[in-house]
């Protein structure tokens, strides 16, 4: 009887032995999550002051704060031009200017009877990105 009485104690120190890393675990777990969120704060804290001080300083910044104004100034132009020609292609996206050759075909095949177009030409452009040119293939 002894035997089975040291073996339900050493079971019983077993699971608590158990219990409590699980529950240490789960406390380690916890305070990891928190630690997380806290550096999300941490890190929404640093933007803020960034924006915060480039919307005071950013034209007359100095020392290692000079650089990353200009980057971000930089950027902020790049983002006006991108966004005025997309302004641009919005504003000539509705007048096709294919419309007129298109016009110009059907008058065409209308004079010399034609009443079906078998085949339908397509153009392939490649645009040089820096350029902005299109380049007929």
């Amino acid at each position: 009887m002894a035997f089975f009485e040291d073996l339900k104690g050493k079971a019983t120190d077993l699971v608590q032995s158990g219990v409590a890393k699980s529950m240490q675990l789960a406390e380690i777990a916890k305070l990891k999550t928190a630690n997380m969120g806290e550096e999300d704060t941490i890190k929404k804290a640093y933007i803020e002051l960034g924006k915060l001080y480039y919307a005071e300083n950013g034209a007359v910044a100095g020392g290692a704060y000079a650089a990353a104004c200009e980057r971000i100034t930089a950027a902020k132009a790049a983002i006006e031009t991108n966004n005025d020609r997309i302004t641009q292609l919005k504003a000539t996206a509705g007048e096709p200017e294919d419309a007129s050759v298109e016009v110009e075909v059907k008058a065409a095949a209308e004079e010399s009877n034609v009443t079906e177009f078998p085949v339908q030409a397509e153009v392939d452009l490649e645009v040089d990105i820096e350029s902005e040119e299109p380049k007929d293939e």
